[in-house]
C-alpha cells in the first residue's frame, strides 16, 4: 500500500514473535515499500497485557526533506522517560498508535498534552477503534495546544505539521519562556535513579509485585 500511494506508512501495533518471545511492534515502512525500522514496545500494560515482552531500543527516523519523527506504541507514554529520550534524539514529532478501550482515556489524553509541552514536540496519539479502543484521538503542537480533538466514532484525520514550528518553540521557548530541551542540556545535576536499579529499590520493593487488582 505504501509503494502503490507513494507514502509513508506507521503501522499500528501488531505481535510478532522473535524466538521464544512476543513484542508489541509497530513497523515504519517508506513509499518503496521498505520497513525502514521496527519499534517495539518499552512497556506493555502489565499485568494486563500478559506474554508480551518489553522492547530495548529506542526509535527516530528520518523523512528526507520533512523532518524527524519519533515512535511509541501505547501505555510508553506513561513513562516520561520514553518522550524525554526521543525529543534529545531531535524526534520533532512523536507517534503513538493506541488501542486504549478502558476508563483511563482522559488521564491519557492529559499526559499526551503535557509530553508534548514538556518536551516542545507534536504528539500524534491515533486510538483505534471497536477491537480494542474507544477512539478520542488527539494531535497536539509543540505547546501543548490541541490541533484536532477526534470523536468516539470512526474518522479520517488529515493534519498539516509545521516542523518549524518545533524548532521555533525550542530555539524561543514555550511561549517565549520556557527552553526545557536547553535547560535539560544544561542540567548540572545527574540523577542517580538510573544509574542504578539499587536507588530506591527499597520502596519499589515495598509496592508489591505487580498483578491484577482483587475484589
Amino acid at each position: 500500500m505504501a509503494r502503490r500511494r507513494g507514502v509513508w506508512v506507521v503501522t499500528g501495533s501488531l505481535f510478532e514473535r522473535i524466538a521464544d518471545a512476543v513484542y508489541n511492534t509497530s513497523s515504519v515502512i517508506n513509499p518503496a515499500g521498505e520497513v525502514v525500522c521496527r519499534y517495539r514496545k518499552m512497556f506493555p500494560f502489565l499485568p494486563f497485557e500478559e506474554g508480551v515482552a518489553s522492547g530495548d531500543q529506542f526509535v527516530a527516523f528520518d523523512v528526507p526533506e520533512v523532518g524527524r519523527f519519533g515512535c511509541t506504541i501505547c501505555y510508553d507514554i506513561w513513562f516520561p522517560e520514553v518522550c524525554r529520550t526521543l525529543a534529545t534524539m531531535g524526534a520533532e514529532v512523536i507517534l503513538r498508535p493506541t488501542l486504549t478501550d478502558t476508563i483511563d482515556r482522559d488521564m491519557e489524553l492529559m499526559i499526551v498534552k503535557a509530553m508534548a509541552a514538556i518536551n516542545q514536540v507534536y504528539i500524534v496519539d491515533v486510538n483505534g477503534l471497536e477491537g480494542g479502543g474507544n477512539g478520542r484521538s488527539l494531535i497536539v503542537d509543540p505547546e501543548g495546544l490541541v490541533l484536532h480533538q477526534s470523536g468516539e466514532g470512526q474518522e479520517l484525520i488529515s493534519v498539516e505539521l509545521d516542523l518549524e514550528r518545533a524548532a521555533l518553540v525550542r530555539r524561543n521557548g514555550f511561549k517565549s519562556l520556557g527552553q526545557t530541551l536547553k535547560s535539560f542540556r544544561d542540567r548540572k545535576v545527574e540523577f542517580d535513579l538510573y544509574k542504578s536499579r539499587a536507588y530506591g529499590a527499597d520502596y519499589l520493593a515495598s509496592l508489591g509485585p505487580l498483578q491484577k487488582p482483587a475484589r
